[in-house]
């Protein structure tokens, strides 16, 4: 029998809303609803502005403002105006809120292990629920510039010559490609951008320059989970926004015939066909645009 998509999404609601304890006056038995625990691990997590932390959880003014008192009751929260607007607030946490934010990143792994434990195929559980986090999340992915030796950038990148090596026919040894220098993909040469959904990374690009007003975008690549809500098109923006600000004014890229995607995205978005500008043994076809 099939159910509706409506139905199939209520019953999706209900169970989650009921796993992770949203309904509960205690969420993990530490004595506070969800909401006061998703406050402390924002600021536990390292952010501190709370206006950005209330947008970012998606609370209004005056539950976050019952919220930070209530935690402030406890002696978990130090609230202090922010040091360059004083009309805004940052806060901190106490030694207490330190152990309780512990307390509850040990439950909370706890609970995320036995999701996995209890089922037969922990790697599609995985799958579904990535796919899910991003679809739900796509209008708080960020885009982050980051060094790409950094531990995000590695990830992304890790995946993305995994996924060209069971892609290309011949496989894909990064060793033998034109890998561009870390220095080249960062300022004031280039920049390397990754996309962050909820501190994980799911997609990223490279902009390799040499100095001059001639630069490549390199390493596109998107998680399968976050594909089809355009955040390839934002990556590509980023990097032509940022190619615009250190005075490059054409772009080059290669790509295969193998990911007729990319090919797509490029012929749809300003991107001309033009002959080959490199000794890359895996790219056949080749990209120019002005900008």
């Amino acid at each position: 029998m099939h159910f509706d998509p409506i139905s199939r999404i209520r019953r999706f609601n209900r169970v989650v809303t009921a796993q992770v304890g949203a309904l509960d006056t205690s969420f993990l038995g530490r004595g506070r609803p969800l909401g006061a625990a998703r406050v402390l691990n924002a600021i536990g997590q390292g952010q501190s502005d709370v206006l950005a932390i209330r947008t970012a959880l998606g609370l209004d003014s005056g539950l976050m403002s019952r919220l930070l008192r209530a935690l402030e009751e406890e002696g978990l929260i130090e609230t202090t105006p922010h040091p360059e607007d004083a009309r805004r607030r940052v806060a901190r946490l106490t030694p207490a809120g330190q152990a309780e934010f512990e307390a509850y990143e040990r439950l909370s792994n706890a609970q995320a292990e036995g999701f996995l434990s209890r089922h037969a195929r922990p790697d599609e559980l995985l799958r579904a629920m990535d796919l899910v986090a991003t679809a739900l999340g796509r209008a708080q992915i960020t885009l982050e510039e980051m060094d790409p030796r950094s531990p995000p950038a590695v990830n992304c990148l890790a995946h993305y010559y995994e996924e060209l090596g069971r892609r290309f026919r011949t496989g894909f040894d990064v060793t033998l490609s034109c890998d561009p220098q870390a220095g080249d993909m960062m300022r004031p040469r280039g920049v390397f951008l990754v996309a962050m959904s909820e501190r994980l990374p799911v997609g990223c690009v490279g902009l390799k320059g040499s100095g001059g007003e001639i630069a490549e975008i390199k390493r596109l690549w998107v998680a399968p989970s976050a594909r089809g809500i355009g955040l390839a098109h934002r990556l590509m923006a980023g990097a032509e926004a940022v190619a615009r600000e250190l005075g490059i004014t054409v772009l080059r890229l290669d790509t295969n015939s193998a990911l007729p995607e990319a090919q797509n995205l490029y012929r749809s978005t300003g991107w001309q066909e033009i002959p080959r500008f490199n000794d890359d043994p895996y790219p056949d076809t080749f990209f120019e645009k002005q900008i």
